[in-house]
């Protein structure tokens, strides 16, 4: 699972970068491609901890988990930032060559369609072509969402919303969730007459796009924003849990740095928006790579306040977590386990982390929903599910997938993808008889 960071300035000049308080995580540290390496781009990874002043691959995990985070990721002005965010994609993508080993009086040069992809020379330009101009028209998109989606750190990102008016049942896609959200057009213009996006085109090198091209990016990261509540939220809905009778309790299983790191106490609110008069929601999140801060108190031992999203988390592998807490009554059992790209159908040690988790929420028979980021990548966790007789209820491509692409750091040319782009919903074995009427779901 790939994991995101946001960089954080040591000066205290007026110049330095702005972060929100607290402002979410999840947004950079997917660029720096240390999960995505691959072993044809020599050095890459060298070169991103040197753009973070870093020496070595234990100092950055040793930053990741809240040590000296501050000091190792300083920039001294906002170009600098935007710069050494760049210069993490600066490399050949025919050759691989770095622009350390460019030919000599030769700079890399970049795409002018989709500012987005580099070249040493254009003799490599012209070969690459051929497969570059499938992927440009998206790697434009890219580029651009990678800068707009500071604009979510600087607090301008998402907009406001408001409690839903619409059920659930009736909001099956983004365009119906952006066409319940009042004065939407106001709102992103809003956004885009801010300061932060002013000083984003001021300093980080690249023309500016249309205005168009920018309220759409704007529109795609606030897909990404919201992707991960609505992705609960759907599937309570399709499992009928009613979080107007009583408090629910939702668990995240595998959960990393992409939904902890300086996670904001307001992050999962859309849900309880969703949901209008709940009798209170607490989202716990669970896995080895949890990072504990402020927001990650310990899971509820009684239910939390009504009508709020209550947040909380446990560093642990989910079926420890379970004999620690859940089985001595330390924490809630869950109504819905939801897993964000946990990647069992790829993990060498699935016997050791995910095995005893897969079969602990199939014996307890407990509502799932696990999130997948391609048709590829659905299919081999199916495979496994079908080998542990998992009953497999709903799977295929995920109506609120993020609409932001994400490309592959180490070859672009290749198709991007989107978080949560494919889903698949499963409860007990089976053998066993499901309560869960799945018709609504399917039509």
């Amino acid at each position: 699972m790939a994991e995101k960071k946001v960089p954080t300035a040591k000066s205290k000049s007026a110049d330095k970068p702005k972060l929100a308080p607290g402002a979410t995580s999840g947004y950079y540290t997917d660029s720096l491609g240390f999960m995505a390496m691959d072993s044809n781009v020599p050095g890459l990874s060298n070169v991103i901890l040197q753009k973070l002043n870093m020496g070595s691959f234990e100092e950055y995990r040793s930053a990741v988990e809240g040590n000296d985070l501050a000091e190792n990721f300083g920039f001294r002005s906002y170009s600098e930032m935007f710069q050494k965010m760049e210069d993490t994609y600066k490399f050949c993508v025919q050759c691989k060559k770095l622009p350390s080993s460019a030919p000599e009086g030769r700079s890399m040069r970049r795409c002018k369609r989709c500012q987005n992809v580099y070249y040493c020379s254009s003799e490599c330009h012209r070969e690459n072509w051929p497969m570059h101009k499938k992927f440009c028209r998206k790697l434009k998109l890219a580029a651009i969402d990678r800068l707009v989606e500071w604009l979510i750190f600087t607090g301008d990102i998402p907009f406001t919303t408001s409690p839903w008016t619409t059920s659930i049942s009736d909001v099956k896609t983004w365009d119906d969730w952006f066409s319940i959200q009042e004065n939407l057009e106001e709102k992103i213009a809003n956004i885009m007459a801010g300061r932060y996006i002013g000083i984003l085109w001021s300093n980080c090198g690249k023309p500016k796009p249309e205005n168009a091209e920018l309220r759409e990016s704007i529109k795609r990261l606030t897909t990404d924003f919201f992707t991960r509540p609505l992705t609960i939220g759907f599937a309570m809905n399709a499992f009928r849990i009613d979080p107007f009778t009583g408090p629910i309790t939702v668990h995240v299983v595998g959960a990393s740095h992409i939904e902890t790191l300086n996670i904001r106490e307001t992050d999962y609110d859309e849900l309880a928006k969703m949901f209008p008069g709940n009798q209170g929601l607490e989202v716990v999140m669970v896995g080895p790579e949890v990072v504990n801060g402020p927001v990650m108190r310990l899971p509820l031992t009684a239910y939390g306040p009504r009508g709020k999203v209550y947040l909380s988390g446990y560093k642990a592998l989910y079926h420890v977590f379970w004999e620690t807490l859940v089985e001595n009554q330390r924490a809630a059992r869950p109504d819905l386990v939801v897993g964000f790209h946990p990647g069992f159908h790829a993990s060498q040690g699935l016997t050791e982390g995910w095995l005893p988790t897969l079969l602990l929420l199939r014996d307890y028979n407990i509502p799932c929903l696990f999130t997948m980021y391609s048709d590829q990548e659905l299919k081999y966790s199916l495979q496994i599910l079908a080998e542990l007789e998992m009953k497999v209820l709903g799977a295929g491509p995920f109506p609120f997938a993020s609409c932001k692409p994400e490309q592959v750091q180490s070859d672009p040319n290749k198709p991007p993808v989107s978080s949560n782009s494919h889903f698949l919903l499963f409860k007990g074995t089976t053998w066993q008889d499901s309560e869960t009427d799945m018709g609504e779901l399917e039509d």
